[in-house]
């Protein structure tokens, strides 16, 4: 089976190559992480990730402006976005949700419920195309 692409934008290092060490471990995912939102369109496009997984606190470009610039982009738009974040009042997440965020977690996050969420939308991102 074809793993399946993971981006992971989050300016927390540990935490990225954390993600990446979990989701890699798994067998089932190829990660590629970013630091920062300044990078993304360009990353999406060599990248082609089926799921992106998004802090909504970057430096600079924000996450709810970096899922404006995904809504924008022809590639982007199919894209599924998956929120983790440290925010987790309702109006952080309404605001996520609004911006066409699929899903929301709050940090700390355990792993197994994050590959389970993934599974999730690549599930129903696969049986809705």
């Amino acid at each position: 089976m074809e793993k399946r692409r993971v981006l992971v934008v989050d300016d927390e290092e540990n935490l990225r190559k954390l993600l990446k060490l979990n989701l890699e471990g798994t067998g089932k995912f190829t990660v590629e992480t970013l630091a920062d939102a300044k990078d993304l369109i360009e990353t999406l496009h060599m990248f082609k990730p089926e799921v992106i997984l998004l802090d909504l606190l970057l430096p600079g470009l924000g996450g709810l402006e970096a899922c404006e610039m995904l809504n924008r982009d022809p590639l982007g738009e199919g894209v599924p976005i998956i929120v983790l974040s440290s925010l987790a009042k309702d109006g952080d997440k309404r605001a996520a949700y609004g911006k066409g965020v699929v899903d929301y977690l709050v940090k700390p996050i355990e792993n197994d419920d994050l590959v389970a969420k993934i599974e999730k939308v690549l599930l129903n991102k696969d049986s809705s195309s």
